[in-house]
């Protein structure tokens, strides 16, 4: 089991997706080390594809910039091609794992049991899952945000030991502000944050909610990180496209340990 994250972090997590060939990457992440030099403003990870976990981690190691994987598989080894297993991420370096983001859930089609069982999978193997969870814009504009965000959080924590979920960060993917450039007002992270926590309370324990770090997640760039992170229930940010620029993604840390 992973040792639990310290109380309400500040954690800006970048998620390349299917982007940076292996020397790509490296190169990003050398961008990036160098306008850290001057010490990092907050807690920050990268989570590259899976061709370029080794020579970013490389480029990374001693820096106290932390290494994360986009996915796992829920065992540990065996036939499933394609597929990617924690201990293999644990072995190049790996402190995070990205679990149930919009696009596996509405692209690769995970559920959530899918997303539950690779939540404890991550833990199982030394890894802080971060774990994402968000409504489609059909869904909020039927007003059913509030439901689709509990039915996703207590079918991860519901029964899960108190270790555990301290142990772990959530993410609120609002799905209809990923990549479209839209983004979600600073109240309507802080209402979907405070549904997060309030269900945490009620499926993991009086008082979970407050200790768990909540990133926001949906086309956070520079130019309105600062505005996000003003909001007291908003830890941090799932960084997609503004990730890829490592001058913009160092901006949104600043913001983040500003804020």
């Amino acid at each position: 089991m992973s040792a639990p994250w310290p109380r309400r972090p500040r954690l800006v997590a970048g998620n390349w997706k299917m982007n940076k060939t292996s020397v790509e990457g490296a190169a990003l992440a050398r961008e990036l080390v160098t306008l850290l030099a001057g010490g990092r403003p907050c807690e920050i990870a990268v989570c590259p594809p899976f061709t370029a976990l080794e020579s970013v981690g490389a480029v990374l190691r001693g820096t106290g910039v932390h290494l994360g994987g986009q996915n796992l598989h829920s065992e540990t080894h065996g036939a499933f091609t394609g597929e990617i297993a924690g201990p293999m991420l644990a072995a190049v370096g790996c402190r995070f794992a990205i679990v149930g983001h919009s696009e596996r859930r509405h692209v690769m089609g995970e559920d959530d049991a899918t997303v539950a069982r690779k939540t404890r999978a991550a833990l199982r193997d030394g890894l802080t899952p971060i774990v994402c969870v968000g409504e489609t814009l059909a869904e909020r504009e039927a007003e059913r945000t509030t439901e689709v965000l509990v039915r996703q959080v207590a079918a991860v924590y519901d029964g899960m030991p108190v270790a555990d979920v301290r142990a772990t960060v959530i993410a609120y993917e609002p799905v209809w502000a990923i990549g479209t450039g839209r983004v979600a007002t600073p109240d309507q992270a802080r209402d979907a944050h405070r549904v997060i926590r309030a269900t945490l309370d009620r499926v993991a324990g009086a008082g979970m909610g407050a200790g768990i770090g909540i990133l926001y997640g949906g086309s956070v760039n520079a130019g309105n990180a600062a505005a996000l992170f003003a909001e007291e229930e908003v830890d941090g940010a799932l960084v997609g496209g503004a990730s890829l620029e490592a001058t913009g993604f160092w901006r949104i840390a600043v913001a983040a340990n500003a804020g």
